[in-house]
């Protein structure tokens, strides 16, 4: 199963590591080392995690305030947030069709 990311995810993914990095120099590599570890573990266990309707789940990222919010599609697991915990909650939501 191929693992896609919305643009979005993508520029939340992009925004985080670069917070992160300017934080303290590393932390932002170890934040994305966290993220591919959660994506696999959704790709491995794709109905594991905590549903937000028919095929929309939310997995949480160790570590770090996020949450990998995604969709399990016929041929894909499409990555529809990279959400951060502490704020404003299901901003996400206008991308997904629960």
């Amino acid at each position: 199963m191929e693992i896609r990311l919305l643009e979005p995810a993508q520029h939340e993914m992009d925004d985080a590591f670069l917070y992160y990095e300017e934080q303290s120099p590393g932390l932002g590599y170890e934040f994305i080392d966290e993220i591919f570890a959660t994506l696999k573990r959704i790709k491995l266990n794709p109905q594991s995690w905590a549903p937000f309707g028919k095929r929309t789940h939310r997995c949480l990222v160790h570590r770090f305030p996020y949450g990998i919010i995604y969709q399990i599609r016929e041929n894909e697991l499409l990555i529809v947030a990279i959400a951060h915990l502490h704020r404003k909650p299901e901003y996400w939501i206008e991308r997904v069709d629960l």
